[in-house]
C-alpha cells in the first residue's frame, strides 16, 4: 500500500525515538541493577521490551506502506548519576514522545491515513502511561524521601 504524503517520514522519526527509548531504558535498567535496585531494574527492562514491540510494529507498518524503515539512527540517550536523574530524563523523553506521536496522529487524520493513526493512538496511550509512572515515582520520592523510596526498590516484587 502506498503511504500518504509525509506519513513514512513521521513514522521514521517515531521509530528513531522508539529505538532510542530501548537503549535508554536498557542503560537505566543496568544502572539501577548495578546500584542494587532490582525492582527498578525489572520495571525498566519491561519498559524497554515494550519499546522493542513498538519499534517492531513501526518497522512492519513502514514496510506495509512501501517505505524504508530507518533503523540506523538514534537520538541522544540520556543518563544520570542518580535514580532521580534517570527518572527526570525518562519523563522528559516520554513527554517529548507524546508530543511527537500527537503531531503524527494529527497529520494522519489530516491526510486520511486512519490505519496509521490507529497504530499511533495505541502507542500514545502507552507513552502517556509511562509519563504517569515517572511522575508518580518522582512524587513518591518527594513525599517519602529518596532513602525510603530507594529502600523499597532493593528487591523485585515476589523476591
Amino acid at each position: 500500500m502506498k503511504a500518504k504524503e509525509g506519513v513514512v517520514d513521521r513514522l521514521n522519526k517515531i521509530l528513531t525515538a522508539e529505538l532510542t527509548a530501548v537503549h535508554q531504558y536498557l542503560l537505566h535498567a543496568a544502572l539501577c541493577g548495578n546500584w542494587g535496585y532490582e525492582r527498578l531494574e525489572h520495571h525498566l527492562k519491561e519498559t524497554a521490551t515494550e519499546e522493542v514491540g513498538h519499534a517492531s510494529g513501526l518497522i512492519d507498518h513502514i514496510l506495509y506502506l512501501d517505505g524504508a524503515p530507518n533503523v540506523e539512527r538514534l537520538d541522544h540517550v540520556a543518563s544520570g548519576a542518580t535514580v532521580a536523574e534517570l527518572f527526570k530524563a525518562d519523563l522528559k523523553f516520554e513527554l517529548d514522545d507524546v508530543q511527537l506521536l500527537r503531531e503524527a496522529i494529527a497529520h494522519c487524520a489530516k491526510v486520511g491515513d486512519f490505519t496509521t493513526r490507529h497504530l499511533l493512538e495505541h502507542m500514545v496511550i502507552d507513552s502517556e502511561e509511562h509519563v504517569d509512572w515517572f511522575e508518580t515515582q518522582l512524587e513518591a520520592v518527594k513525599q517519602v524521601g529518596l532513602e525510603r523510596y530507594l529502600a523499597e526498590q532493593l528487591r523485585k516484587e515476589g523476591s
